[in-house]
């Protein structure tokens, strides 16, 4: 039986194996730099170095690598191995300071949006103290920043980081109104991951899963979702073993897995940790999708992170539970028990909703991408309108201020703004919505739009920083007011009031609540090319800027990088469909006519007279829908090549979304009515029925 305790964090140089391993003084120069932010000395780093040498030899590594997050949404590693050739031909293990902080790997081929020509190669990374180093096979991975020559960032990590020390001083200024005075405050994330497990030898024989990570083609199995069994259900034996070798390999990692379950829909399923502090939940995250994969290639399967790899059934997302927590262990989201208390939580709450209606589009764009376009609005996941949940309990509350009425509950008394604020509210008192994109679960916010293959950075980045964005506004008007509590009521009556329309409980799938959306004045950005058409919006560019999160260049870079994105993504799946139109279905299909025209002929041959009616009407619907499907092949291929042709990133998004996504529907449509009238043998490649209950 696995000793969990004694497994977990086991290949982590945490703060448990620093105070072990490192001398006191440099432990504590080291804990000031992890919570306080000081700049960590030399001296200190080449100490550090060799106690996570030593650790790490001892654990059989022989490479360091700085492990990066560059803006392809995947992480980067260079490998060094430790050795240190001598005079006397014989070598010894070395690792300095130095190498621990800053390293140069070549930055030219990495997305930079244009601002770099190639030749410009040089880049940085240096070492985030925050997020423990890690051992990954023979390698001691050092999580990094990534910035240019310039300064520039070309990562994820490094904004995320700005945003975090953005809303840790603001946060502070607001605290300070209530007579707090705490030495930090942290965003904390528990990203919910949902995934699909299909078997590798199938996974293998479709070019559209090894290409593009989805399925360009497949008509709907004759059993789906429908029937409701898969949620939650007994696991499969295969997916048990699979589910326990990845518990323990994210566990020595130090990742906090905690639940895994049966999802929705045939062959998806769900893991979810505890919150972390978000950077090191973001770096968490991304190696938990790494390994997700490398997992389930031990066990001749495949992992699926892409939000949409099947048509008909449901996609995957990752729930991104975001708060804010004092070094203290206050989490500012709870309600709380404690009337005094509950105006700052009524503050922090006024402050996210406003951010959220002001910010609709940036949150819309941090989650886009072309797979996610795909899943969001479909009936399963949250819509593309960015709304807010509260729950009943809150949503009377706010209801009270915006109607201007006092809030009454018989069994918890009245209600005033100011220090009397809240009454107690449980942690769970009302239900949940998984329909709403935004939702208040208790003492947190779940971010439901997250794509599932999405590095959660970016999204936390634009929620940090627009938060404090607000803060910042809030704190400015309220620390010079003469009268507190009156300003405090003024601010929130009136900021409920100017941003009511951004809080909705119902159903985010009903039609209706888009005709109503638009009436609120709602944006509704359906595809990545509507979102990134706001980015650069001049209230986006001060907003970012003013607090220090990304230049006006980095968002220009982060602007054209994921257009481009989106339409390499599209080129790639549209390129794939059709080498499986012409390659595979059509001389599938061919081969079949010729078979079943040949039973006609032989049929005519022994039974003169025979009929064969119901092999000719096959023959007459396979002859039209082959004809049809080449044509629709033809017309793809040309607004395909059309798309290509454009010179800007947005004009060739747009194109891919308006012309060539359509086109890619109806040629698959075609495809999909022929998969069916196949012989079993005649299949081109393995159908859903095969990937989706072949485990």
């Amino acid at each position: 039986m696995t000793n969990v305790p004694e497994l977990f964090g086991s290949m982590v140089f945490n703060q448990e194996t620093m105070k072990e391993r490192l001398p006191k003084e440099t432990f504590k120069a080291l804990k000031k730099t992890l919570d306080e932010g000081a700049p960590l000395e030399i001296e200190v780093a080449n100490v550090v170095a060799h106690a996570m040498k030593e650790w790490a030899i001892e654990k059989g590594a022989t490479h360091f690598a700085h492990w990066f997050q560059p803006l392809t949404g995947v992480t980067a590693e260079k490998h060094d191995s430790f050795i240190n050739p001598q005079d006397d031909g014989t070598v010894i293990m070395t690792f300095s300071g130095k190498e621990l902080v800053k390293g140069e790997p070549d930055a030219s081929s990495f997305p930079n949006g244009g601002h770099r020509a190639t030749f410009e190669a040089r880049g940085y990374t240096v070492w985030d103290p925050t997020s423990y180093p890690f051992i990954k096979e023979h390698t001691l991975c050092i999580p990094t920043a990534f910035c240019s020559y310039t300064g520039e960032a070309l990562d994820k990590k490094t904004p995320l980081l700005r945003s975090m020390e953005a809303l840790d001083e603001q946060a502070k200024r607001i605290l300070k109104l209530f007579g707090k005075d705490v030495k930090h405050v942290a965003t904390t994330v528990g990203p919910e991951q949902e995934y699909f497990i299909v078997d590798h030898d199938l996974w293998a024989q479709r070019k559209d899963l090894r290409m593009t990570g989805r399925t360009l083609f497949g008509a709907k199995p004759s059993k789906g979702q429908e029937m409701e069994d898969q949620y939650f259900a007994a696991l499969n034996p295969r997916i048990v073993k699979y589910m326990e070798d990845l518990n323990e390999t994210l566990w020595k990692y130090g990742v906090l897995s905690k639940t895994e379950h049966n999802e929705v829909a045939p062959a998806q399923h769900e893991m979810a940790p505890i919150f972390s502090t978000t950077n090191l939940s973001v770096d968490q995250n991304q190696l938990t999708m790494e390994v997700m994969k490398k997992v389930a290639k031990r066990h001749g399967l495949e992992c699926l992170l892409h939000e949409k790899p099947f048509a008909g059934v449901n996609g995957s997302g990752k729930h991104n539970n975001w708060s804010m927590s004092t070094n203290e262990g206050e989490n500012l989201l709870e309600p709380g028990k404690t009337p005094e208390s509950n105006a700052q939580f009524l503050l922090f709450l006024t402050a996210i909703l406003k951010s959220v209606d002001e910010n609709q589009d940036l949150l819309r764009a941090s989650v886009a991408s072309a797979g996610n376009d795909h899943r969001l609005g479909a009936n399963e996941a949250p819509p593309a309108i960015i709304s807010v949940y509260l729950g009943d309990e809150l949503h009377a509350v706010l209801e009270s201020i915006y109607e201007g009425k006092a809030y009454s509950n018989d069994k918890k008394g009245k209600m005033t703004i100011g220090a009397d604020v809240l009454p107690p509210i449980p942690k769970d008192s009302t239900d949940r919505n998984r329909t709403s994109p935004f939702a208040f679960t208790g003492n947190k916010f779940e971010f439901r739009s997250c794509g599932s293959s999405l590095s959660i950075s970016g999204p936390n980045t634009v929620l940090n920083a627009i938060v404090a964005y607000t803060l910042k506004a809030f704190a400015d008007e309220l620390e010079g007011a003469k009268d507190f509590e009156k300003a405090l009521n003024t601010l929130i009556e009136r900021e409920v009031k100017v941003h009511w329309k951004i809080v909705f409980n119902g159903d985010g799938y009903d039609a209706s609540w888009i005709k109503e959306a638009e009436k609120r004045g709602l944006l509704n950005l359906k595809t990545t090319p509507d979102a990134m058409a706001h980015y650069l919006d001049e209230k986006n560019l001060k907003l970012f800027t003013e607090m220090g999160v990304y230049s006006k260049e980095e968002m220009e870079t982060h602007y054209e990088v994921k257009l481009e994105k989106y339409s390499q993504i599209l080129n790639i799946e549209v390129e794939t469909m059709l080498e499986m139109i012409n390659k595979d279905i059509l001389p599938a299909a061919y081969k079949y006519i010729a078979a079943v025209s040949k039973t006609v002929l032989d049929l005519k041959a022994v039974v003169p007279g025979a009929k064969a009616s119901a092999q000719s009407a096959l023959l007459a619907k396979l002859d039209g829908l082959t004809g049809e499907l080449a044509q629709k092949a033809e017309e793809l291929c040309r607004v395909h090549l059309q798309a290509k042709a454009e010179t800007g990133a947005m004009e060739m998004a747009r194109a891919y979304a308006d012309k060539v996504l359509p086109a890619m529907a109806e040629t698959r449509a075609v495809a999909d009515e022929i998969e069916p009238l196949l012989g079993e043998e005649y299949k081109p490649f393995p159908c859903y029925e095969d990937l989706l209950y072949r485990v």
